[in-house]
């Protein structure tokens, strides 16, 4: 077992693939030595910044793959690059963090794991919600059996952001980012309730364009069955100010929780604890770096110091449902979940 930092390349040095590469600023265990990115102008940014925080700076994904000094890719690229990015970087012997979602289908899903697995190189996914203490703390009640058996999870994910972006960016785009609200937030909610519930089975959903001009949707609703008659409700929103909301309940009791802020900058938690017979308690959870707490976790994988928490299981199970969540939207019918 080692401690050196794992060197890593980010690939995309768009809004988040910086907030990625400032956020390993400040870790010990991972160290950006190679940025990648294919717009000229952003590569002038890049190199800049490079500059002053001591990385190289390239223009092609294949200078990342084959640097021997890089150990592990962190993609921050649009989604329907993800699979075959995945499989590149795996055929290289480079570990895979990937940006969510993992992909757009089950079977590039599978086969990116697939990849992985055949090179023995880990494979990690921006799922930093799990990484939350409020969201930690209510996996832990609710293995403890303190909310009694979950019935139902109702959960919301809404924001403005997009309107800042101008009308080209790609996360605007049907074709880069098909159901806009899922794949920018309400895919994390997803991932949440497929961490308490496991696979789903089916899925309702609506998507619809109420509040701006967005081509790929503003507002969704979601109805996600899981084996055993659980639901899970999730709203996704992208033109209404932030709000965000995670509450589950069960048979016991529930439990809510409440950002103050969006997560991108945290200012902590409000969380609301209801058991049969008892007070309602509410308390206040300080704020923590949840995306280096995920990146940290990847790199303890591949330095052998703790398995990485979110399973291939999951991972598959997340863009099996996501693929049903956007034939639901075109079919409007309740659609089956691959898995």
């Amino acid at each position: 077992m080692s401690t050196k930092p794992v060197n890593v390349a980010v690939i995309g040095y768009g809004w988040w693939g910086k907030i990625i590469t400032a956020t390993l600023e400040v870790s010990p265990l991972l160290n950006v030595v190679l940025v990648v990115e294919s717009d000229p102008k952003v590569n002038e940014i890049a190199q800049e910044d490079g500059k002053k925080k001591n990385f190289k700076v390239a223009n092609d994904f294949s200078q990342a793959t084959s640097s021997d000094e890089v150990e592990a890719i962190i993609l921050c690229t649009p989604h329907q690059f993800h699979a075959q990015q995945i499989q590149l970087a795996a055929k290289a012997g480079k570990h895979v963090f990937c940006e969510k979602p993992l992909c757009l289908t089950f079977e590039d899903a599978k086969a990116a794991i697939d990849a992985c697995n055949a090179a023995g190189v880990k494979l990690g996914i921006g799922h930093e919600r799990r990484f939350e203490p409020a969201v930690i703390a209510l996996r832990e009640e609710i293995a403890k059996g303190t909310l009694g058996n979950v019935l139902q999870i109702e959960a919301n994910f809404s924001q403005d952001k997009f309107f800042a972006l101008p009308p080209d960016n790609w996360r605007l785009s049907n074709k880069f980012a098909p159901v806009g609200p899922l794949t920018a937030t309400g895919i994390h909610l997803v991932d949440l309730a497929i961490a308490i519930l496991g696979p789903a089975e089916s899925v309702w959903a609506r998507l619809s364009t109420r509040g701006s001009k967005f081509e790929n949707g503003d507002t969704l609703g979601i109805m996600l069955a899981f084996p055993g008659g659980a639901n899970a409700l999730i709203s996704a929103i992208l033109a209404t100010p932030f709000d965000g909301r995670f509450c589950v309940y069960g048979s016991q009791g529930w439990m809510e929780i409440r950002d103050n802020t969006h997560p991108e900058n945290p200012t902590g938690w409000n969380v609301t604890t209801q058991l049969r017979g008892q007070e309602k308690k509410t308390h206040f959870m300080s704020p923590a770096p949840t995306v280096r707490s995920n990146l940290e976790a990847f790199a303890g994988g591949i330095r052998e110091i703790a398995p990485y928490p979110v399973t291939q299981k999951e991972m598959l199970a997340n863009v099996g449902a996501l693929e049903a969540i956007m034939r639901s939207v075109v079919t409007q019918t309740i659609e089956p979940v691959q898995g």
